[in-house]
């Protein structure tokens, strides 16, 4: 039961040594202003003292990059179980690499930080009193807080507003490398005190941290909420502060638009350059925080994944990003992982097939997911029915089949360990959406940890969501188009992302050893450096021209608000050049199949009322709309933009 009150704090503390306390919202107290508004003063104020050292930053790119860097080093963290902590002066580091800023401003950027502090806390008095009281019965006090700040830091604070004496030792997550909400840090603080669980007494705001973690570890605990009214005004002036950033942002950059493209190259470099450079500035904020505790490898998954690591070992080397991580490609696609999924018999792979195979026969997925033809009898014939997969494998013809299912997974496992060795945490890179590849490794391989970033993450498929903590969309993470985040309009036209990362080079299907025991696949050697992805690829070799000239990551980040904007139009109402910059021509279904899909399908010779209903089939509606319609374009364009928006206000309006 939570004890929610100073009073409990009056009562007789029985056998308890060690008084503990959380720091904000407890022992001091968090004045109206968010988090957001003490970013923007504070990127405000380092902007002036930026000027002064030669430097000529504007306080909205420190703002936006500081918010990246933030976003980015949490996300990494939580996908991570949560182990460890984000370090402010981390955060401040990776903000300055991206602006080509010196390391050694970080002391006086962390000076910025706690004065903004000071301003925004007040002393909890009737706290300090009690914790004064315990301390003058020889009771020893520590301060433990859930914190990017070092405990030097969280001392001076404390010292400013109580005065020194008030805290024995400070205990901050950041130097101690563990957290309140999982426990590693209140194991850290029993162990530092030689103290059992049941002689220490833990205060704090947070319902979870410091109240049914401690208690679950035999620690005793009080709950001390946080002001209802003050959390309602802090999140008020957060909303306000973000929206006065966003107005004054879209009126710096006016109605500047990017360069008119002059053919497929130049649209590359002008629209997919910068969008696929901020991409690029995610991996690496997300890969510098998962790498903390030196232990994570990247594998870029073909085939998305190979023009991926090409923009982004362009971008680190242009702005001199530093990154200490293995970095390997994996050769690896929706066929391989479904192998080792269909070898532990996970449903997962029947959710899979499923969906792949509708209307398909038992032979035809035994063909795909086998290493050849099969002669099989009438029964392998019928519909596939995916209930059903597991029995006919247990025959004696689908044992055949899963003989060499297994020698292909056994290869595929030979090849894991070649390219991620004993790494405890082993971070997939690929294009989305859904993250099917993540969902069959960690069902195959469940005793590796597997986590996915990459461009969006969707639910198109309709299937289960239980991966999805392990799946971060860096750039998108909705289900639905948005109008209203133009990010989301890639929802409307995927096909063009994966197009623009995949080299001219088959899906992986097949796997082999050659003569040094080197697993190779039937994709080519995707190695980096081994093959050149942008061959053939007009689109992504002008982005990599981008890439090559990028001097600021603050660059990148304001050429990619122009960018967005002009990819939406391009997606949702293109013009003649648009349809030929865009067009990807056939696509491969993939999955061992040699099958290829259209993305605009049809005939223009069609009559116009089955180009009508053809509409809805395509990939690409709005390109459909626009080569088969040219006179209704603008009202059929206009139609289905308004049932994007009522079905995304419908969707939110039944969660």
């Amino acid at each position: 039961m939570l004890r929610r009150s100073h009073d409990d704090l009056y009562s007789p503390v029985s056998k308890i040594e060690l008084i503990s306390t959380d720091v904000f919202d407890t022992l001091l107290l968090r004045r109206r202003k968010s988090e957001r508004s003490r970013i923007v003063a504070a990127e405000t104020k380092f902007a002036r003292l930026l000027a002064e050292r030669g430097f000529s930053v504007p306080p909205d790119d420190l703002v936006r990059v500081r918010l990246l860097a933030q976003k980015s080093a949490y996300r990494a963290l939580n996908m991570g179980d949560g182990a460890g902590e984000v370090r402010l002066t981390d955060i401040i580091c990776n903000q300055l690499n991206i602006l080509g800023l010196p390391e050694n401003l970080v002391e006086e950027r962390l000076a910025i930080e706690l004065a903004s502090e000071k301003k925004a806390l007040s002393a909890n008095g009737a706290l300090a009193m009690l914790l004064r009281r315990y301390h003058a019965a020889g009771l020893r006090v520590v301060a433990v807080s859930d914190t990017g700040l070092p405990a030097d830091k969280l001392t001076e604070l404390i010292d400013y507003f109580h005065g020194p004496g008030l805290i024995d030792r400070v205990y901050s997550s950041a130097d101690m490398g563990a957290s309140k909400r999982h426990g590693g840090l209140f194991s850290a603080v029993l162990e530092a005190e030689s103290v059992s669980p049941s002689q220490m007494l833990h205060i704090g705001d947070d319902e979870r941290a410091d109240f049914y973690v401690p208690e679950g570890m035999g620690i005793r605990a009080v709950h001390l909420p946080r002001n209802t009214f003050r959390s309602y005004a802090s999140r008020a002036d957060g909303a306000a502060t973000e929206a006065i950033r966003r107005v004054r942002r879209r009126l710096s950059r006016g109605r500047m638009d990017v360069p008119v493209p002059e053919d497929r190259t130049s649209f590359g470099k002008e629209v997919f350059g910068p969008i696929v450079a901020e991409f690029c500035l995610l991996i690496w904020l997300y890969a510098r925080q998962a790498n903390a505790g030196g232990d994570a490898t990247m594998l870029f998954c073909a085939r998305g994944g190979v023009g991926i690591r090409e923009a982004f070992e362009r971008l680190l080397q242009a702005l001199e990003l530093p990154l200490d991580m293995k970095r390997e490609s994996i050769l690896v696609s929706r066929l391989v992982a479904a192998r080792s999924a269909l070898m532990t018999r996970s449903p997962a792979v029947l959710d899979e097939l499923g969906r792949e195979f509708r209307g398909n026969s038992f032979a035809d997925v035994a063909h795909a997911m086998g290493e050849g033809r099969y002669d099989l009898p009438a029964a392998w014939r019928q519909p596939f029915d995916p209930a059903r997969l597991f029995f006919m494998l247990d025959t004696s013809e689908g044992q055949r089949v899963l003989a060499d299912v297994r020698k292909q997974n056994e290869l595929f496992a030979r090849h894991l360990d070649q390219v991620a060795g004993d790494t405890k945490r082993i971070i997939l890179c690929d294009t989305g959406l859904y993250g099917s590849t993540q969902r069959l490794l960690a069902a195959g391989f469940p005793d590796h940890r597997f986590e996915t970033i990459q461009f969006a993450r969707c639910n198109y498929k309709g299937l289960s969501e239980d991966h999805f903590p392990r799946v971060a969309g860096l750039v998108v993470e909705q289900n639905l188009y948005s109008p209203l985040k133009v990010e989301s309009v890639i929802l409307r036209y995927w096909q063009i992302i994966e197009s623009l990362f995949e080299p001219a080079v088959p899906s992986v299907r097949r796997l082999s050893e050659d003569a040094d025991g080197q697993i190779v696949g039937d994709s080519g050697d995707i190695r980096y450096g081994r093959l050149d992805p942008s061959l053939g690829n007009p689109l992504l070799a002008g982005a990599l021209q981008y890439i090559d000239g990028v001097t600021s990551g603050a660059t990148v980040v304001a050429d990619a608000d122009r960018a967005w904007r002009r990819l939406k139009r391009a997606i949702t109402n293109p013009t003649q050049f648009d349809l030929v910059a865009l067009g990807t021509g056939p696509r491969s279904v993939d999955f061992g199949r040699s099958d290829m899909v259209q993305v605009i399908g049809g005939s223009e010779r069609a009559a116009i009322g089955r180009k009508l209903i053809s509409v809805k089939s395509q990939l690409w509606r709005e390109g459909a709309i626009a080569r088969d319609f040219p006179l209704l374009k603008p009202a059929l364009l206009a139609a289905l933009e308004a049932v994007h928006i009522v079905r995304g206000v419908t969707v939110r309006l039944h969660r």
